[in-house]
């Protein structure tokens, strides 16, 4: 025990009042002692003990966490700590005005870190606990929920910043891919979110050949698309194209392969005025 202070057998069982007034003196004596000295330990532990109900106070504010109460003690406890450190005796201001916002400070920013499942802006995290007030209080006012202009209107922002507040709001909590998506269905097959993730569609890609290829094959004469018409839409053989049209096997051969080459480097011409366009506008965005 530091030479000069009361006994305190066991700080946590002092009364608030009793608390209050051994704080003046014990954070006194504190400016006093040389930092990193037994007895400036033993002050500032005492301290940290005698203000513990302090923290339990602000910590119950967040009761309805999904958070251990105790983590919430511990996270608050720092900022106690901290308002120890930081407190000038000069000010006149009393000690418990002065710890309680470094304490609910503390926490609030253990929440904002990581209760998230994912990270979002603090704006939208501040933004989330706006529209949960609001949209409490329009629910009572209305007796239904209230819509995304009343929102706006209440809080006095945009629509736009109402829904990306709710947006955001998703990030809160997450669900695992393997839970249950339809749990009373009573069935012995669960069915669970990743089964109802689509997959690519492989007739996608056909769909995009083709709607690159339109504007190469109409450019093409007539008579070329007519043999190309034949040969992949009719499934027919170049002698039946030969025989349709009066000319040679060989020569539905020639005007085949003439055809599809040119529609081979139309289309590698296309992608590379798509891969130039792509890369021009990326050069525009870094240069904003």
């Amino acid at each position: 025990m530091a030479v000069g202070l009361p006994a305190v057998a066991d700080p946590t069982k002092v009364t608030p009042q009793d608390a209050r007034a051994l704080t003046k003196v014990f954070l006194d004596r504190l400016t006093e002692l040389e930092e990193g000295t037994h007895d400036y330990q033993y002050v500032r532990n005492t301290l940290i003990e005698l203000n513990l109900s302090l923290v339990r106070y602000a910590a119950r504010r967040f009761r309805n966490r999904s958070v251990e109460m105790e983590d919430v003690v511990q996270v608050g406890t720092i900022g106690l700590i901290k308002a120890i450190d930081r407190f000038d005796l000069s000010r006149e201001v009393e000690f418990t005005t002065f710890a309680v916002p470094y304490i609910v400070g503390e926490i609030k920013r253990f929440f904002r870190d990581t209760s998230w499942a994912v990270h979002v802006p603090r704006r939208l995290q501040e933004l989330r606990i706006d529209l949960a007030k609001a949209n409490e209080e329009l629910f009572q006012r209305f007796d239904r929920s209230p819509t995304t202009t009343e929102l706006a209107e209440h809080l006095n922002l945009s629509e736009d910043e109402v829904l990306d507040g709710l947006v955001a709001s998703n990030g809160y909590s997450t669900s695992s891919l393997d839970a249950p998506a339809d749990p009373e269905t009573g069935t012995t097959r669960v069915t669970t979110y990743a089964d109802r993730i689509g997959e690519v569609d492989p007739a996608m890609e056909v769909v995009e050949n083709l709607h690159a290829l339109k504007p190469l094959v109409e450019q093409l004469g007539e008579r070329d698309r007519r043999i190309l018409q034949m040969r992949f839409g009719e499934e027919m053989t170049q002698s039946e194209i030969g025989a349709e049209l009066g000319v040679s096997q060989m020569h539905v051969s020639r005007l085949l392969t003439k055809s599809l080459t040119r529609l081979r480097r139309g289309d590698a011409d296309a992608a590379a005025a798509r891969d130039a366009g792509r890369l021009g506008r990326c050069s525009v965005v870094e240069a904003r």
